[in-house]
């Protein structure tokens, strides 16, 4: 009765401002007949259940269960069709059952005359599928999915801090060392894109991978010649933008960030996280990232002195943004050395806020920036 038509203008007539106190609310002059009372009960409570599935239909939910396009077909597009009929039909089913109530309530009072039932699609809160929205959300599932706080194998959260429980990962391994590096090139076998390749091969099949992978990256719409070099640029400049805005400001996956050269960044997971993270990110794939961009440089030098025409020149071109990102990484293993010696741990039931400053904090209370600004 309260969401009704007729009820809104009751209130606009007797309290027209943004403050309305419950005694205001007790003044509604509230009926409801025995004919309309059951069909009232029933369509409200459908409301409540429709708008609960499409709320639990994604990871911000406590009752998140799957992500909606995890479906036993072959194809993404497939999936994303069946989950967009899903949505059409829960969205039309919601505003039928509004604009019924609101019929009901208008006989109720005689306002026939006033108002009418029907309601703008606009006012109508569960949500339709979008493609770009739900692609980027599918995206978010498969990492949680790499760092074990989902699995293809339980529902809901198979892992948020307290003991790890192994036995429930067997469809897709999260990776062991609760690190993923995000490079602009692929130099890591666990490589962000690596492991999301290997997740959309596991969930919808080998045969179907190729064209699952360009229908993501066009569903995207980030640049690049090839859908891997288009999803890496996604996962490169925007993932951690789209994950710090869906979770308001409180991430659960953090990203170790060099800088505006893309020398060294990484991804962790909050509720694996130990004393130890800050050393392992350094050692196991700063260090090396660096050896590996100084073995790319030798052999682009190669080139340069040796190759002619366009070889040379993009030979220099790669020396020259290498040079750059080796030079970043320098000055971020002098950032991240000190933290790492500090061996900073994290108590989880202190919140993202507080563990996010304190992680970037040394023993001399000095603030040291190393993950992406929130």
């Amino acid at each position: 009765m309260l969401n009704s038509k007729p009820v809104d203008l009751f209130l606009n007539i007797m309290n027209p401002t943004i403050n309305l106190s419950s005694g205001v609310t007790a003044q509604i002059p509230a009926e409801v007949e025995k004919d309309s009372f059951n069909t009232v009960s029933c369509l409200s409570k459908e409301n409540v259940d429709l708008s609960r599935r499409d709320w639990d239909s994604f990871e911000t939910s406590w009752d998140f269960k799957t992500h909606p396009l995890i479906k036993p077909v072959p194809l993404i597009s497939e999936s994303f069709a069946q989950w967009s009929d899903e949505c059409e039909k829960r969205f039309t089913r919601l505003k039928s059952n509004e604009e019924e109530l609101n019929r009901i309530f208008i006989d109720i009072y005689s306002f026939q005359d006033e108002l009418t039932p029907e309601v703008e699609e606009k006012d109508v809160t569960v949500r339709r599928a979008d493609l770009t929205r739900d692609i980027k959300s599918l995206v978010s599932y498969a990492v949680g999915c790499m760092f074990g706080r989902y699995s293809l194998d339980v529902e809901g959260l198979a892992y948020a801090g307290g003991e790890w429980d192994g036995s429930k990962y067997k469809t897709f391994i999260p990776d062991p060392d609760n690190c993923i590096p995000v490079t602009d090139e692929e130099y890591f076998r666990d490589d962000i894109v690596v492991r999301f390749v290997d997740f959309i091969r596991t969930v919808y099949g080998a045969d179907t991978l190729e064209e699952n992978l360009t229908f993501i990256a066009d569903a995207l719409g980030t640049r690049g010649n090839t859908s891997r070099e288009r999803i890496r640029n996604y996962f490169l400049n925007d993932f951690i933008k789209d994950h710090i805005k869906m979770y308001q400001k409180r991430p659960i996956y953090w990203m170790f960030d060099s800088g505006k050269q893309n020398g060294f960044r990484a991804l962790v997971y909050m509720h694996r996280w130990n004393a130890d993270t800050t050393g392992n990110v350094r050692v196991e794939y700063l260090h090396k990232l660096q050896r590996i961009y100084e073995n790319e440089i030798r052999q682009s030098q190669d080139v340069a002195e040796t190759g002619s025409g366009r070889e040379v020149s993009a030979a220099q071109k790669r020396i020259e943004k290498l040079t750059k990102q080796l030079k970043e990484t320098h000055d971020f293993d002098e950032k991240i050395a000190h933290l790492a010696l500090s061996r900073i741990d994290i108590d989880l039931d202190d919140g993202v806020k507080v563990n996010y400053e304190k992680v970037q904090t040394g023993d001399d209370g000095k603030k040291i920036e190393v993950l992406t600004k929130i």
